[in-house]
């Protein structure tokens, strides 16, 4: 079997809403190579976008070292091995939270950066009150940082690679 591209697509790469030349994934993995440093990735409501943009550059497993989608309390507990009292007066789509799950990603997986993104996409908000398009992603390494990111949008695809595109921009910056 065989597929076609054809129109504007053609010749360009597109991995989940990131197409053109110079997309920010490749980017992150050429620095990340050059460098010789490696990155973890705990996500949440992007679902997998998040290490798919990572893994889709040739040469990722010079970079990547793991990943795990921490959608739930029960994939917390047993992904990142993060019991409740570990996460005690913390509120899941909150930057703190972010901090601990990039963290804990960077030593899980003995990797230079842990890169962590939690939040609501959508197409409603969280149970904590927070609105769809709202996330925290937060980097854990030789640069600790965390941010909040609103989309104001309840599309939860557009939220999905919205939240992606912030995480790898994060990185990328702290990456020079």
């Amino acid at each position: 079997m065989q597929a076609t591209c054809t129109g504007a697509a053609a010749g360009q790469r597109d991995v989940d809403g990131f197409s053109g030349e110079a997309l920010v994934q490749q980017r992150v993995g050429q620095r990340l190579k050059d460098r010789k440093e490696t990155v973890s990735i705990a996500e949440s409501s992007s679902g997998g976008l998040l290490s798919a943009a990572l893994l889709a550059v040739p040469g990722a497993s010079a970079y990547y070292s793991g990943g795990a989608v921490v959608y739930t309390a029960k994939a917390r507990v047993l992904l990142m091995d993060l019991p409740r009292e570990a996460v005690a007066g913390m509120r899941s789509a909150s930057e703190p939270y972010a901090q601990l799950l990039a963290r804990t990603a960077r030593e899980r997986f003995n990797a230079t950066w842990g890169l962590s993104e939690t939040g609501a996409a959508g197409p409603t908000g969280n149970p904590y009150g927070d609105a769809a398009g709202h996330t925290c992603i937060a980097l854990a390494g030789p640069v600790n940082r965390a941010i909040t990111v609103e989309t104001g949008q309840t599309d939860r695809v557009a939220n999905m690679r919205a939240f992606t595109k912030a995480a790898l921009e994060l990185l990328l910056a702290e990456l020079g």
